[in-house]
């Protein structure tokens, strides 16, 4: 929790609403611990809330529960008999400063977060916490750094186009957490909410989703190096690149045949990785260059003409 602390005072009143994961994971109360185990082993997680029909938080489930119905010769038995009843929950309105404290008071892993009606709206681990800081002092950093005149002169130009291009007048940033494969289309889902609020078409805003969600899954999967996703917005189509500065791609012709994957088992449990994320970009975009050497990072440069 020290770095935790280091920045408490800074993002103390920002709400759990805030960094908390609202897409949850969750079980009704008349699941088999077997059922349980095999979800908690897909998800790579450690525990879930238990909810009822009205999606109100009754309980929790975790591998300490489920080892002592291994150690009973209980895994058929249903969720309710075991699952741990005395809930402590956080409320949506709740501050970084509060959360804070139910970690070190409670000394659990995460915690449910619910509204006013006791109803589940997301969960918050302290992963959640030092990713969302980390979001926000990278967010600083970039508006510290537009300040200096220095890094104005950061300008390339299309890969595609050839015309200059300014990362830092960019219409929309986003960088890539790596670390965490269940972070894999935050930023497509971002980037499509930003171009949704711009009054674009919403069929052409699925095609820059569809293709910046392979991009960026690929920089999760197989780069070993945080990503970046910029979006240019041109009067008659929108450039999009994202880059990364890791492993880089041997053989970029081999990497865009369908079915092609270098994604580790574990990666292919969790549905990703089966080969199609160069070839779904391509698909969708109607221009595309890959630039990658191996060791020194890809750059995934795409075009989308407007409707």
């Amino acid at each position: 929790m020290d770095v935790l602390e280091k920045f408490q005072k800074i993002f103390s009143d920002m709400k759990v609403t805030e960094f908390m994961n609202s897409d949850v994971i969750y079980v009704l109360p008349n699941r088999t611990i077997a059922q349980v185990k095999e979800i908690l082993r897909i998800k790579r997680i450690s525990g879930v809330p238990v909810i009822d029909r009205d999606k109100k938080v009754i309980g929790v489930i975790s591998i300490e529960d489920i080892i002592r119905c291994i150690e009973t010769d209980k895994l058929n038995e249903n969720v309710e008999k075991h699952m741990t009843k005395r809930v402590i929950a956080i409320s949506s309105d709740e501050t970084l400063s509060d959360v804070l404290k139910y970690f070190e008071k409670y000394g659990y892993g995460r915690f449910p977060v619910v509204d006013h009606s006791g109803k589940l709206v997301g969960i918050v681990t302290k992963n959640d916490i030092l990713k969302a800081i980390a979001m926000k002092l990278g967010i600083l950093y970039l508006h510290d750094e537009r300040r200096k005149q220095v890094l104005d002169q950061e300008i390339e130009k299309s890969l595609i186009t050839g015309v200059s291009i300014n990362k830092l007048n960019a219409d929309f940033y986003f960088k890539i957490d790596y670390y965490d494969i269940n972070t894999i289309g935050i930023g497509a889902a971002q980037l499509k909410k930003f171009l949704l609020d711009k009054k674009f078409n919403e069929k052409f805003v699925r095609r820059v989703a569809i293709s910046v969600y392979e991009a960026e899954a690929n920089v999760v999967i197989h780069s070993g190096s945080t990503g970046e996703i910029y979006c240019f917005i041109n009067d008659d189509s929108i450039v999009v690149r994202v880059e990364d500065k890791g492993k880089g791609i041997e053989n970029i012709e081999l990497a865009m045949k369908e079915g092609y994957s270098t994604a580790p088992d574990y990666v292919r449990e969790l549905g990703f990785g089966a080969g199609m994320g160069l070839p779904n970009v391509k698909r969708y975009s109607d221009k595309m260059v890959v630039l990658s050497e191996k060791g020194k990072g890809v750059i995934v440069e795409m075009v989308f003409f407007k409707d």
